[in-house]
């Protein structure tokens, strides 16, 4: 089976080292293998999410020498599909509305998974027909799926096993948000099997996304990837990298790197460079070794970037 990759950005502001960090990793496992890769932009709430910060992403990827198979998939253009998807799970009984309000969702006594996300304790599960039309008088719902008490796990490539307890550790999840936007999992789903995406390379904060996704692949009838979680980027304070360190991102690198260089010291950060020396994308797929890729988040050391 042809291997085929992608990356996938939320444009929600410009893109940081550690975005960079995972998209290499995505393009040149694909890329070793003789596969294709895609480009997705996650760009579903477009109140966060604008078309200056994809198009820049689009533009300092490319400037990078990245390169990608087709055209620029934009999850904001892919409504009618997620709506279809969602029929699908609606006609096999496992779509209810949900009425609990942010805070009821994320109170202080609210059990919490180990993604740290707070564990949906049911509320709405089974409210009868009578209560959801009172209550859709005063509040448009959210739309949830239901999930069974059953543990589900993945082989992640990277990470080894991580399994989890949909409804212990997870909760009936969100498929469309009440403001009416399809929520992550849903559309993340869809449009990697429309894609035939048969390897997902992204960071371990969305290892706990995995079984959950596993999940709709199997209400959908869909064969998933295979997952390969790697590490985070932090700052050199230990900290997690966020849109608020744009400025180590490569549109503010033009000028003071080339793109060999910043391409070299990337790679050495994921095992890929033995030195922070200038390489060429080419020549880091020919000699990719996902072995050598750490499995602890990796701190950038203070004035790595300049």
């Amino acid at each position: 089976m042809e291997v085929r990759g992608r990356f996938a950005p939320s444009p929600s502001g410009e893109l940081h080292a550690g975005n960079l960090f995972c998209a290499l990793l995505a393009f040149l496992s694909a890329r070793s293998q003789g596969g294709t890769f895609l480009l997705r932009i996650e760009d579903l709430d477009t109140a966060r999410c604008k078309r200056e910060y994809a198009e820049q992403a689009i533009r300092d990827l490319s400037w990078l020498g990245f390169s990608w198979d087709g055209e620029v998939l934009w999850q904001s253009e892919r409504t009618e599909v997620y709506r279809a998807a969602l029929e699908v799970l609606r006609e096999k009984g496992l779509v209810y509305p949900c009425f609990c309000t942010r805070a009821a969702l994320h109170a202080v006594d609210a059990p919490h998974g180990r993604d740290g996300q707070s564990v949906y304790s049911g509320a709405c599960r089974n409210l009868s027909a009578q209560e959801i039309a009172r209550r859709s008088k005063t509040r448009a719902p959210s739309l949830r799926v239901r999930v069974p008490d059953e543990t589900w796990g993945v082989d992640d490539g990277h990470m080894g096993r991580y399994e989890e307890n949909l409804a212990r550790e997870c909760g009936d999840f969100l498929l469309r948000r009440s403001d009416g936007l399809f929520a992550y999992q849903l559309a993340v789903v869809t449009d990697d099997a429309a894609s035939g995406v048969t390897e997902v390379v992204r960071g371990a904060d969305l290892l706990s996304s995995a079984p959950r996704q596993n999940y709709l692949y199997s209400l959908f009838g869909w064969a998933p990837p295979r997952y390969f979680h790697v590490p985070l980027l932090l700052n050199a304070e230990g900290k997690r990298l966020s849109k608020r360190d744009a400025d180590a991102g490569a549109s503010h690198w033009r000028g003071r790197f080339s793109p060999q260089e910043i391409l070299g010291k990337l790679a050495y950060l994921a095992g890929q460079n033995p030195t922070m020396e200038a390489r060429e994308i080419d020549d880091l797929v020919a000699a990719f070794d996902p072995a050598a890729v750490p499995r602890e988040d990796v701190r950038i050391p203070r004035g790595f970037f300049g």
